[in-house]
């Protein structure tokens, strides 16, 4: 039988540093190990949740359940530039190892925090590329079944930070491996993603595109803009970019030409980021008691020390309804709330 703490403080096991104790945590390397672990769930009647790296995460108290924590973090080379990588994996540490190796594709992820069994969950993205544009086969373990699952990209759902998993799969899917097609730098025909907002100039200051250069500098304009949440706690990207119908970002630019914006949907529709909505709102660098807009990245949200998540939470909804009276755009939280 598969052991479980109790009792168990979760504070340092969530990027915003907030306080809570899980009733139970448990850890699994194998699926027999995860079997286990939901058959003492559903035994004791407890509910369960699946909690990685935490950097994604507010927790709004303790849980009354068992918290699930994958363990395995092996990557291996499974085939001509075929990547499996296990939940555990540090994402960044995927993506250093990739570099390394002179395959590519996830250069522009670089330094997102997490672990690789997120990246399909959330669909995790930066600079202009996407964990779906990598993505070959997820597997998981089927909490219903108690049966291991291999799914192609095809039937992931994938969108805009979002997936199957967060749609119908939702408290059942446990993701415990993801294999990644990536392609060889050497062969000549890779095709460097380096259009997205500054990137470009960063690395040609660095001497033109490489794998190596382009992780360098994705590193560097994350370092320069994000906090590191071993001194202030944050969870990264509060909110998604809204993506709004062309005819209203026509309408915002004639009062803000400066508004930045990107077509998508064959043109239909712009992502504008919410960083500049937030910004022009007046949010960035906001402090009050114990919260906080990070005053170089308005789309952070930063505990100042001791706070809450309702004080967090309440000050997004500020935030969303500025936003929404000044510009007619909906933000929507990227963070989970547990």
């Amino acid at each position: 039988m598969t052991n479980f703490s109790d009792n168990f403080a979760l504070r340092g096991r969530n990027t915003f540093g907030l306080d809570a104790e899980a009733r139970h945590w448990a850890e699994f390397r194998t699926a027999a190990e995860l079997r286990d672990i939901l058959l003492r769930c559903r035994e004791q009647g407890l509910p369960w949740y699946v909690l990685s790296g935490g950097s994604n995460i507010i927790l709004t108290g303790n849980f009354p359940g068992a918290v699930i924590h994958p363990a395995a973090d092996g990557i291996a080379l499974i085939g001509p530039g075929l990547v499996r990588a296990e939940a555990a994996v540090v994402w960044d540490d995927l993506v250093a190892w990739s570099v390394e190796r002179g395959l590519g594709g996830l250069e522009n992820l670089s330094l997102i925090p997490g672990y690789a069994g997120a990246a399909p969950v959330q669909n995790i993205g930066a600079y202009g590329a996407e964990a779906k544009d990598t993505i070959e086969t997820v597997e998981y373990f089927d909490a219903a079944t108690l049966e291991t699952v291999r799914i192609p990209k095809e039937a992931c759902a994938f969108g805009y930070r979002e997936s199957v998993f967060k749609g119908s799969l939702k408290g059942r899917a446990i993701v415990t491996a993801v294999e990644f097609r990536l392609t060889p730098e050497a062969d000549g025909k890779y095709a460097y993603n380096i259009g997205y907002g500054d990137l470009h100039d960063r690395v040609m200051e660095l001497g033109g595109p490489s794998l190596r250069n382009i992780r360098q500098a994705v590193i560097a304009i994350r370092e320069a803009k994000l906090p590191d949440p071993a001194v202030t706690g944050n969870a990264g990207s509060f909110f998604k970019n809204p993506v709004i119908p062309a005819a209203q970002a026509a309408e915002l630019r004639e009062r803000y030409p400066e508004m930045p914006g990107y077509a998508c949907n064959g043109g239909a529709a712009v992502k504008v980021p919410a960083a500049w909505l937030i910004d022009r709102a007046g949010w960035k660098g906001f402090r009050s008691g114990t919260v906080g807009v990070h005053p170089k990245q308005a789309l952070v949200l930063i505990n100042l020390g001791g706070a809450t998540a309702q004080e967090i939470l309440n000050l997004a909804r500020r935030i969303i309804c500025d936003v929404e009276q000044k510009f007619g755009v909906t933000l929507s939280m990227e963070v989970n709330i547990l």
